[in-house]
């Protein structure tokens, strides 16, 4: 064979893998997938995503964890605008109609995600994903609230590590007991290691609305939601029990530090969180000597928990694309299987919202996540207009009686007047 025909042969070769190349550069489907930064989290997502790609190699999914939880909101409110961002965001439910005011969401496409399907197939905290008639978001996990209790601190204070509080007036004993000060001086700032932490910012917030008011014989909102009630004299003794940690017990305060860090690191004995905490501790501390059990029942003897859940939607940058938003779709199809929620609570601690899932008698069995679980039965989901806004109005409340001494009940009257304002205007604007 002539010299000049091998290189034109050769050339003709690689010619053809270029084209390939190209084509199947031009055939790849890159989208976008946002969370916030929490590890177990994207550790997670990270390992679905790996599965994903695997399963359908012309799809690139692009993963953005890299923003705080407290920016998050902005940071989607920025790119959105701009044609940018996310085809498939992660947001808390309680988010959504701020969202779809907002236009960063497309309804779910009910060819994929019927109303029946969802119905038959995800816990029925799910249906808080409906609003206005459309569903917006489908989840992968679900979680509820439960007491965490440090063995080793309960052990050193002289309490049965065995045996957490099963009522308020015994958790309230516990966190007396196991708190030491400095010196022996009771005051916040000579702690050294904290009893329990009332944490507004944190869960508290959801435990006081949706636990504690009901405990105490009352009722956070009206039946359709549209109405605060937590300032009634039942809530006003429950917000006043929960405050009293720092003002009166003085077993922990904000102001030392994170409350969840705390517990985790090992610093605090009895903490109240959602099941998503147990990956952290997974990852952060896997020695802690610590137990979960189902949270304290109240004067009234009634068992309550608050469930929720983070969830997925589509955006109208997806939407815009109809490739993308074939791609966002299967994406969404994928996260949210009875395998990514089996995933997700071997790897993050939260529950599978698919029923399926769920019901796996090895989770219900679970030593630690058995009492999620079991909570999910009784679980109250808050619906939120406006989630954000909401929680702030009582840390704000919770702030003006531990920083500013003011009475619990007339800190609550203010709260409830501006949340009663939040939801009057969300729901003028659609009278």
């Amino acid at each position: 064979m002539r010299l000049s025909r091998l290189i034109a042969i050769v050339l003709v070769g690689i010619l053809a893998v270029s084209l390939g190349a190209v084509a199947g550069a031009q055939d790849m489907v890159e989208i976008e997938y946002w969370q916030y930064n929490f590890g177990a989290r994207v550790d997670a997502m990270n390992m679905l995503i790996e599965q994903f790609e695997a399963e359908n190699p012309g799809i690139d999914v692009v993963h953005n964890s890299d923003i705080p939880h407290a920016n998050f909101t902005q940071e989607i409110a920025a790119s959105a605008p701009a044609g940018v961002g996310p085809d498939v965001v992660t947001l808390f439910y309680g988010w959504i109609p701020a969202y779809v005011d907002a236009g960063y969401l497309v309804p779910l496409p009910e060819d994929h995600f019927s109303e029946e399907f969802i119905l038959e197939t995800f816990s029925p905290m799910v249906a808080n994903s409906k609003f206005e008639g459309s569903y917006w978001a489908i989840p992968t996990a679900v979680r509820s609230l439960a007491l965490f209790w440090n063995k080793d601190i309960f052990a050193d204070a002289g309490l049965d590590p065995e045996s957490p509080p099963a009522t308020l007036d015994e958790f309230v004993a516990a966190a007396i007991a196991t708190t030491v000060y400095d010196g022996g001086v009771k005051e916040i700032y000579n702690i050294s290691r904290q009893g329990h932490t009332a944490a507004l910012a944190e869960q508290d917030h959801h435990w006081f609305r949706e636990v504690l008011v009901r405990q105490f014989g009352g009722a956070p909102y009206s039946d359709d939601g549209r109405t605060v009630t937590y300032n009634s004299e039942e809530g006003c003794a429950a917000f006043a029990w929960l405050a009293a940690f720092e003002t009166e017990h003085m077993t922990g305060s904000v102001d030392i530090g994170d409350a969840s860090d705390a517990f985790v690191n090992g610093e605090t004995a009895l903490h109240v969180d959602g099941s998503f905490r147990v990956g952290t501790i997974r990852g952060n501390n896997p020695d802690l000597n610590y137990g979960v059990a189902e949270l304290p029942v109240g004067p009234n003897g009634e068992q309550h928990t608050f469930g929720s859940y983070w969830t997925h939607g589509i955006t109208r940058r997806a939407n815009e694309d109809p490739a993308r938003l074939e791609a966002a779709i299967k994406f969404l199809q994928f996260i949210t299987t009875p395998e990514a929620g089996t995933l997700w609570v071997n790897n993050v601690g939260e529950l599978p919202a698919q029923l399926t899932a769920a019901s796996d008698e090895a989770i219900l069995a679970d030593p630690i996540l058995g009492s999620f679980s079991a909570g999910l039965a009784y679980a109250h989901s808050t619906a939120f207009v406006n989630e954000t806004e909401q929680r702030q109005v009582l840390i704000d409340a919770f702030d003006n009686i531990r920083l500013g001494g003011m009475d619990p009940c007339d800190a609550l009257d203010e709260a409830a007047a501006a949340e009663q304002e939040l939801i009057d205007n969300f729901w003028a604007d659609r009278e």
